[in-house]
């Protein structure tokens, strides 16, 4: 469990992943006065189909949202880079590496959460690789610690690879006393919440919370797999 203030930063692919995978866990680290920044790489729409007046409104809302949710949860105002969604592989690698070197020389975090590697959606995992590529345990780089965190209806439905190689998580945050903020800040992105049954229902989020928490002691928790721990 993490339990110093720490200067954390979260790099997600989409809006609404972070709350997704470690909402709990942010509220309970800005309690403790730790300082919480986020970036997002893409804009979690622009694979829609839609009109280009419906497409701005809907990244409007989207930012919009995501700014919700972090005054809930107590983080900082969120960094867009507005990159296309579900398109990551379509841009050059170096250059969402370097967004990510960028941002970790300039606030120096000791943490950082990202996404589990072996996911489903790409985004998902090229953020993965980015955040790897960019956290490469070099003499000046201030991040001791890698967290992948879990995003429902996505990394569970990944079925490709080995057995070992899906996610199996070995840290476990208690988010006993956070779970109703991680489901306010949800509710922020009301566009993206399904009905049950269905992972990324409200009631979904829940059960897996409890489920994390069952097998950890708690009454609610948020699970990751150690990347690094220096």
């Amino acid at each position: 469990m993490i339990k110093k203030n720490k200067t954390i930063l979260v790099v997600a692919a989409h809006p609404d992943d972070d709350v997704l995978g470690c909402g709990g866990t942010l509220k309970k680290l800005s309690k403790k006065g730790s300082d919480i920044n986020l970036i997002f790489l893409s804009d979690g729409v622009s694979s829609r189909k839609m009109t280009n007046k419906k497409f701005l409104q809907e990244i409007s809302r989207r930012k919009k949202a995501c700014e919700r949710a972090c005054r809930i949860l107590g983080s900082n105002k969120p960094i867009f880079y507005d990159l296309p969604d579900n398109s990551l592989d379509t841009v050059s690698f170096l250059k969402i590496v370097k967004l990510i070197k960028n941002h970790i020389d300039k606030i120096k975090p000791e943490i950082i959460f990202t996404h589990f590697h072996n996911d489903l959606n790409i985004d998902h995992s090229i953020t993965n690789r980015a955040v790897v590529t960019a956290c490469r345990p070099l003499k000046n780089n201030p991040v001791k610690i890698l967290l992948f965190f879990e995003v429902p209806s996505s990394t569970e439905w990944q079925i490709t690879g080995k057995k070992e190689n899906l996610f199996n998580p070995n840290w476990f945050e208690d988010i006993s006393l956070e779970l109703n903020s991680k489901i306010k800040a949800l509710k922020a992105y009301k566009s993206e919440i399904r009905k049950w049954p269905h992972p990324r229902s409200e009631k979904g989020v829940k059960a897996l919370a409890q489920w994390r928490g069952a097998t950890a002691g708690f009454k609610a928790a948020e699970a990751f797999i150690l990347g690094r721990k220096i």
